[in-house]
C-alpha cells in the first residue's frame, strides 16, 4: 500500500509531519520550486570552485584552518576528509525515529536552496529516507557550535558509502544497506561535505519528538491531576473561570478550562459540598497555575522549533540571486538549547507536583483513605514504593534540569569560543520526558486505586473515561503484586496517546 506524500520545500515543514516521518508513514518528495533553488545555488558554487578566489568551505580549510588554500585537484579529497575526520560521535545510536527525523531535517534545510548541494546528493538522502536506510548516528559528541558537526558527519558517512546504517531496522555497513535498498553512494564535490554537517538538525531531531511528547504529557498531567482531585474528594472551585480571568495567563486559563471539562458531570463532588475542609493542598488547588506555567514554557519551545526546522543553518550560505556566498553564524544552536532547557524544566515541574499528589493519596493522615491504598495494610504495602519511585524520578529530573544553555566550552583552537550545548539540552530533555511519563503513569495508577474506594459514586466524565481505560488493562489491587508491570501498562497508555484520546472523546 502506497504511503501519503510529503512535499518538502525548506519553508513549510510542520512538527506533526515530522512525527509522521519518524514513524515511516509518508513518502518524502522534493517540491519542484525547491529543486530550482537547489540547482541555482549549486551553479554558483560550481562557478566559484572553478575560479581562484578563496571561498570558505569551497576551496579552503575549515574552522581554524580557514586561511589554508586548497588546490582545485584536491577539492574532492577535502570534502571526504572533512566527513571522515568529523565522524567522532560516541555512545548509543539515536533511536530510529530520531535518526529518521535527523535525515528529514537535513533534507529540508538543503531544499531551501542556500546550501549549494547537488541534486544528486540531495536525491540520495531523500531516497534513503523513503527506502528506510537510516544512518547510525551516535548520540554524543556535539557542542552545538558549528551546529551538530559529529552527528551530521555520521549521517554524511552513509551518503559516501562509509559508516553504518540501519536497513529496515537491521544494522549493517552502509554500503550493504545502500545496496539492499537499490542505491549507490555519491562522491562529494566542492562544499558538499561542509553543507552536510553544518546545522542544528540533530538537536532539532531529538527536540522535535521531545516537544510533541511534552505537549502530550501536559494534557496527561491535567488528566492525572483531575483523577487525584476526585479520588481525594477535592474541591472543583479553584478551577472556576472567574478566578483565572483576573490572572489571565494563557496556560493557566487553558488548564482550568481543561480541568472543568474533565470533571464535568461529577457525582463525587456532590458528596462533600458541605464538608469541613476549607482548602485543598497546593498540589490540587494550584494545578492551573503550575501546569499552566509548564504549558507556557512548552509553547515557547514549539515556536522556536517551528522556525528552526525551516531555517537555513549552513555556513557559508549561498545566495544565488545576488551571487554572494557569505559566512555567518546560523549554525549556532543557542535558540534550541534554551528552548530544550525550558521544556526539561517545564516537565520536571509537572512531575514534581504529580509526585506530591501521589503522596497526598498514599498518606492516610492526608487522604482519609487506607494507608498506601492497601487493603489489610501492614500485611500489604500497597502503593508505598510507587511513591518512592516517583520521588526518585523527580530527584533525578531536577538534576537534569540544570540548564545546558548557560554552559559553554571553547573548541577548535578558540575559533568556536562560545558554544550552545544544544544537543546536550535536547538529550537531557528527552530523559526528563521519559521520567515525567513514568511519574504521571504512577499518579494515574494510584488515582485509579483511590477512585475504587469511592465507588459506586461516579467521578466526572473525563476522569471516568481515564479510570475505565486503566481498569481495562490493570485490575484493582486487592493484595500486593509486582507493581512494575502495572506501571508499564499505564505508561504504554500514556505514551501511545490512548489515555489522552479516551478523555478527549468523553469530553467533546
Amino acid at each position: 500500500m502506497s504511503r501519503p506524500r510529503l512535499l518538502i520545500d525548506g519553508d513549510t515543514l510542520k512538527l506533526e509531519e515530522i512525527l509522521q516521518v519518524s514513524r515511516h508513514e509518508v513518502t518524502v518528495e522534493l517540491a519542484p520550486e525547491a529543486a530550482k533553488r537547489v540547482q541555482a545555488s549549486r551553479a554558483l558554487v560550481d562557478r566559484v570552485a572553478a575560479g581562484d578566489t578563496p571561498s570558505y568551505g569551497i576551496n579552503t580549510g575549515f574552522g581554524t584552518l580557514a586561511e589554508v588554500r586548497i588546490d582545485r585537484k584536491d577539492l574532492r579529497d577535502l570534502q571526504r576528509n572533512l566527513i571522515l575526520s568529523h565522524a567522532c560521535g560516541v555512545g548509543q545510536p539515536l533511536p530510529l525515529p530520531e535518526a529518521r527525523v535527523l535525515l528529514l531535517l537535513r533534507c529540508n534545510v538543503l531544499a531551501k536552496g542556500f546550501s549549494g548541494i547537488r541534486m544528486e546528493t540531495l536525491g540520495l538522502a531523500i531516497d534513503m529516507l523513503n527506502r528506510d536506510v537510516v544512518p547510525v548516528v551516535p548520540e554524543r559528541g556535539s557542542v552545538g557550535a558549528s551546529g551538530d558537526l559529529a552527528p551530521l558527519a555520521h549521517l554524511a558517512l552513509v551518503l559516501i558509502g562509509e559508516g553504518e546504517a540501519f536497513f529496515e531496522g537491521v544494522r549493517m555497513p552502509s554500503k550493504q544497506a545502500l545496496e539492499k535498498a537499490g542505491l549507490k553512494p555519491v562522491v562529494l564535490e566542492a562544499k558538499e561535505g561542509l553543507t552536510l554537517i553544518n546545522g542544528t538538525q540533530a538537536m532539532c531531531a531529538v527536540g522535535t519528538l521531545l516537544q510533541l511528547r511534552a505537549e502530550m504529557l501536559a494534557d496527561v498531567a491535567d488528566i492525572a491531576g483531575a483523577m487525584t482531585v476526585e479520588g481525594l474528594l477535592g474541591s472543583h472551585k479553584p478551577f472556576l473561570p472567574e478566578i483565572h480571568a483576573v490572572r489571565p495567563h494563557a496556560g493557566q486559563k487553558a488548564v482550568a478550562d481543561h480541568l472543568r471539562r474533565i470533571l464535568k458531570g461529577s457525582e463525587l463532588v456532590e458528596t462533600h459540598v458541605n464538608c469541613s475542609k476549607v482548602q485543598d493542598p497546593y498540589s490540587l488547588r494550584c494545578i492551573p497555575q503550575v501546569h499552566g506555567s509548564a504549558r507556557e514554557g512548552i509553547a515557547f519551545a514549539r515556536r522556536i522549533l517551528e522556525v528552526e526546522v525551516n531555517s537555513g543553518t549552513d555556513n557559508p550560505l549561498v545566495f544565488a540571486d545576488t551571487e554572494n556566498i557569505i559566512s555567518g553564524g546560523n549554525f549556532h544552536g543557542q535558540p534550541i538549547s534554551l528552548a530544550m532547557d525550558v521544556v526539561a524544566m517545564s516537565l520536571t515541574q509537572l512531575s514534581s507536583i504529580s509526585e506530591r499528589r501521589v503522596e497526598q493519596m498514599v498518606n492516610p493522615s492526608l487522604s482519609g483513605l487506607p494507608a498506601f491504598l492497601a487493603k489489610n495494610s501492614g500485611l500489604n504495602s500497597g502503593f508505598m514504593i510507587a511513591q518512592v519511585t516517583a520521588a526518585a524520578l523527580v530527584a533525578e529530573s531536577r538534576i537534569l534540569s540544570h540548564p545546558a544553555s548557560v554552559d559553554s566550552i571553547p573548541s577548535s583552537a578558540g575559533r568556536e569560543d562560545h558554544v550552545s550545548m544544544g544537543m546536550t539540552a535536547a538529550l537531557k530533555g528527552r530523559q526528563v520526558s521519559e521520567f515525567t511519563r513514568s511519574c504521571l503513569a504512577i499518579e494515574v495508577l494510584v488515582a485509579a486505586q483511590a477512585l475504587d474506594f469511592r465507588q459506586p459514586v461516579k467521578p466526572g466524565k473525563g476522569v471516568l473515561a481515564a479510570y475505565e481505560l486503566v481498569r481495562s488493562k490493570v485490575p484493582h489491587m486487592d493484595r500486593d503484586r509486582e507493581l512494575h508491570h502495572d506501571i508499564t501498562a499505564v505508561t504504554a497508555l500514556v505514551e501511545s496517546g490512548a489515555l489522552r484520546e479516551a478523555v478527549r472523546t468523553a469530553t467533546t
